[in-house]
C-alpha cells in the first residue's frame, strides 16, 4: 500500500495530461480536423512540462510506472478490439501488400537507419511505427529492446509526423489516379500509419473506403505479435554478443524472448473473436486500451529533454521521411502489380 501511495503525484500527472490531451483531440474532430492523434498531443505536452518542472523524487516513480507497466496492460486491452474472423476476411486482400511493406520497412530500414548513424532501437522503432500501427507498435516493442523515453520520443515524433501528411495528400492521390473505394481502402489501411489517421484518410475519399481501411488496419495489427517476439529475440542475441565480448555471461528467460504482455494481447484477441467479449464490451476496453496509452505516452513525454530532442532530431526525422514514403510506394505499386489498382473490388 505505502509503494501504490509513492506513484500517485507522478501517475496522477500523466492521467491528467492525458485527458488534456484527449480533448483537444476531441476539439480538433469537432472542427472537422485529424492532424495530431492525442498520443503525440500528450507526448508533446509532456515535454513542454519536463521544461519548466523535471520530474522528482514524489513524482518520478508515479510516472516511471506509467510509461512502463501501465503501457503493457494497455497493450493488451489493446487485443480485445482484434478480431480473427475480420483478419481472416481482409486477409485475403491485404496480405500480399502488407508482406512488401513489411520487408521494405524492416529490410530497408535498418539500412537507411545505419547509413544515418541512428542507433538501432531508434531506428527499429520508426521502422515499427511505420511499417505495422504506428503508436500501438512503438509501445508493444519498446519495452522488449529496452528503448529509452528518447527512442521513444524520436519514433513517434517521425512516425506520426509523415501521418499529418498523408491525411491531406492521399485522398487528392487516390482520386488523381482513379482509385476504387477498395483499391483506396487497402492502400491507406497500409500505408499510413496511425488508427485515427488511417481512419481520416479513408473516410476523406470515401465511406467504403473508410470501412475497408479500417479493416484493413486492424489486420496490420496482428503483424505485432511476431514483431515483438523477433525483437525480443534479437535484443536478447545483442546483448549475449555484447556481454561476450566482456567475458561475462548474460541470463536468457522465456520472459525476455516472449513477454508475458503478449500472451495478454492474444488471450484476449481470442476471447473476442470466440464472441466471449461482447462488442460493446469489447468497444469500451478498446477506448479504455487508447486512453491508458495515451496516459503511457503522456509519461514518456514527462520524462522527454525536448531541446535534446531538437538538437539530434533532424535524422530520425529524414528517416522517418524515406521509410514512409518508401511504403507508399511500395503499396500502391503492388496494388497495381496484382490487380486490385486502380478498379478493384471488395
Amino acid at each position: 500500500m505505502k509503494n501504490a501511495k509513492k506513484l500517485i503525484p507522478g501517475a496522477a500527472i500523466a492521467l491528467v495530461i492525458a485527458a488534456a490531451a484527449k480533448f483537444l483531440e476531441s476539439l480538433e474532430e469537432s472542427a472537422g480536423l485529424h492532424f495530431i492523434g492525442a498520443s503525440v498531443i500528450a507526448m508533446f505536452i509532456g515535454m513542454i512540462v519536463n521544461a519548466f518542472y523535471k520530474p522528482n523524487s514524489v513524482t518520478a516513480p508515479g510516472i516511471k510506472f506509467t510509461s512502463k507497466k501501465i503501457l503493457k496492460f494497455a497493450i493488451i486491452l489493446l487485443g480485445a478490439s482484434l478480431n480473427i474472423r475480420t483478419v481472416l476476411t481482409v486477409g485475403r486482400f491485404s496480405l500480399t501488400v502488407m508482406v512488401f511493406t513489411l520487408a521494405t520497412c524492416f529490410g530497408l530500414g535498418a539500412l537507411i537507419g545505419k547509413a544515418l548513424g541512428l542507433n538501432w532501437k531508434t531506428s527499429s522503432l520508426i521502422n515499427a511505427g511505420t511499417g505495422i500501427c504506428g503508436g500501438s507498435a512503438i509501445a508493444a516493442i519498446a519495452p522488449v529492446i529496452e528503448a529509452t523515453d528518447m527512442d521513444i520520443a524520436y519514433g513517434l515524433s517521425a512516425t506520426f509526423l509523415f501521418d499529418t501528411v498523408m491525411i491531406v495528400v492521399f485522398p487528392i492521390l487516390g482520386h488523381w489516379m482513379g482509385l476504387s473505394d477498395a483499391a483506396f481502402g487497402l492502400w491507406a489501411g497500409t500505408a499510413v500509419n496511425d488508427t485515427s489517421s488511417v481512419v481520416a484518410t479513408g473516410y476523406a475519399f470515401s465511406e467504403a473506403a473508410g470501412d475497408f481501411a479500417t479493416m484493413v488496419k486492424l489486420t496490420r495489427t496482428l503483424a505485432i505479435i511476431p514483431a515483438v517476439l523477433a525483437f525480443a529475440a534479437i535484443n536478447v542475441h545483442l546483448k549475449r554478443k555484447a556481454q561476450a565480448a566482456e567475458g561475462t555471461a548474460v541470463k536468457v528467460s522465456i520472459k525476455s524472448i516472449f513477454p508475458w504482455f503478449i500472451l495478454g494481447f492474444l488471450a484476449m484477441s481470442a476471447l473476442t473473436s470466440l464472441g466471449l467479449i461482447p462488442a460493446g464490451t469489447a468497444a469500451a476496453l478498446k477506448t479504455i486500451s487508447k486512453f491508458l496509452m495515451v496516459a503511457a505516452l503522456a509519461a514518456i513525454g514527462l520524462n522527454t529533454d525536448f531541446k535534446s530532442l531538437c538538437r539530434s532530431g533532424a535524422k530520425p526525422m529524414l528517416h522517418g521521411f524515406i521509410i514512409s514514403l518508401l511504403v507508399v510506394l511500395v503499396a500502391i505499386a503492388v496494388e497495381f502489380a496484382i490487380g486490385i489498382a486502380p478498379h478493384g473490388v471488395l
